[in-house]
């Protein structure tokens, strides 16, 4: 981990290294299954809205067509 120090009459911060620390994290049972599985149902909530927008936009498409069509360069 680098922290970015500006000094007083300088545009450049200056690199001052820290010393890197080991960690130890302690989770509950069951915690990490919980958070796949939470982040699972926000990827398909996601795309089953991501779907329903195709679906919405293709119907548009469908039924008005492209305001492109009506000025082919053809």
């Amino acid at each position: 981990m680098r922290i970015l120090v500006a000094k007083k009459n300088s545009k450049m911060p200056t690199k001052i290294p820290t010393r890197k620390r080991a960690v130890d994290i302690t989770l509950k049972d069951g915690l990490d299954a919980q958070a796949r599985a939470y982040q699972q149902q926000g990827k398909v909530s996601r795309q089953q809205l991501a779907d329903t927008c195709s679906a919405d936009w293709n119907s548009v498409h469908t039924s008005v067509g492209s305001f492109a069509d009506e000025h082919s360069t053809l």
